[in-house]
């Protein structure tokens, strides 16, 4: 008897011989290879892997990934099919998407940058294709860049139109004249709230329920502005035109409403630096990275007592 079976989708139902078809490539991608074609392949593997291990998602996975040409057409046919509505079309959205993503190549180098950042940085996910399908923060983020390419176009309506669909589906509200560098992770990312003048650095990791907000009713430059590899945990509310320098990181549950200088940590409501402000602690390490919540524990402990 044969040892390789075919279900009723024509896909092999044994999974060492799917393995082998279609092996997944090493990580991470090598230098002779561009990342973005390394990361699509690698997608494309973990589809087909996880089509013939998992026949009930065959069909999607087809739909969504494996029947495309490339990451752009992949994530615009995704991101149409999650942000539509009975007033505002699939087609509409993915032509939309599929058009900015062509137009500006710049989008897909930070979708890449974005992929590579999740998948190094959060233990929970198990594969690149885990990440374009199922995470929301991220795509999220891709969604807003789109969003905030069309306020740039002066196409403001269809911006705001586009932010008020990536709320609702996806729990994340990031104004679209928000700017937001590459290598982002949104961890979770329920309840994130990004205001209109806000910047985020690149390599920044931000975990859910964290709003980078305004202090009123003050107009103009109003929001936080966050340097790169910054790590903000859980909770934390930043607040005002202030800025969290290079590698700083903020404590889960912080209120911040002063300045943050680089590779210093601040915890508390309202936010203490730890060490003090006269000598606070500082790290060499970058936190966006090494998602490091904890270090700083024994060290406040110590100042606060």
């Amino acid at each position: 008897m044969p040892t390789d079976k075919t279900n009723q989708n024509g896909l092999a139902a044994s999974a060492p011989a799917a393995v082998a078809r279609h092996a997944i490539p090493t990580f991470p991608p090598p230098e002779s290879e561009s990342e973005e074609s390394w990361v699509w392949a690698q997608i494309k593997a973990e589809a087909h892997r996880d089509a013939e291990s998992e026949p009930a998602l065959a069909s999607f996975l087809y739909a969504t990934v494996l029947a495309h040409n490339s990451l752009a057409f992949s994530l615009a046919f995704h991101l149409a099919n999650k942000l539509c509505s009975s007033t505002l079309l699939s087609t509409l959205l993915y032509d939309l998407f599929l058009q900015s993503f062509s137009s500006k190549p710049s989008l897909i180098s930070a979708v890449v940058a974005d992929l590579l950042a999740v998948r190094h940085r959060d233990p929970a996910c198990v594969s690149f294709s885990h990440c374009l399908l199922n995470y929301k923060g991220f795509l999220a983020v891709q969604a807003h860049r789109v969003s905030h390419l069309l306020w740039a176009q002066h196409r403001r309506p269809l911006a705001l139109a586009l932010q008020s669909r990536i709320s609702d589906v996806f729990a994340v509200d990031i104004h679209p004249a928000a700017r937001i560098g590459k290598g982002i992770l949104l961890d979770h990312a329920t309840g994130v709230v990004v205001g209109e003048t806000a910047v985020i650095g690149n390599n920044v990791s931000i975990l859910h329920h964290v709003t980078l907000g305004g202090t009123g009713k003050a107009v103009g430059d109003r929001h936080p502005k966050i340097g790169d590899g910054v790590l903000i945990g859980a909770g934390a509310t930043i607040l005002g035109n202030i800025r969290i320098g290079e590698g700083a990181k903020i404590g889960a549950g912080s209120v911040v409403l002063i300045d943050v200088p680089p590779r210093t940590t601040v915890v508390g409501n309202p936010a203490q630096l730890v060490g003090g402000k006269d000598k606070p602690a500082r790290h060499d390490d970058v936190p966006s990275e090494s998602m490091d919540h904890t270090s700083f524990i024994q060290e406040w402990s110590d100042y606060i007592i």
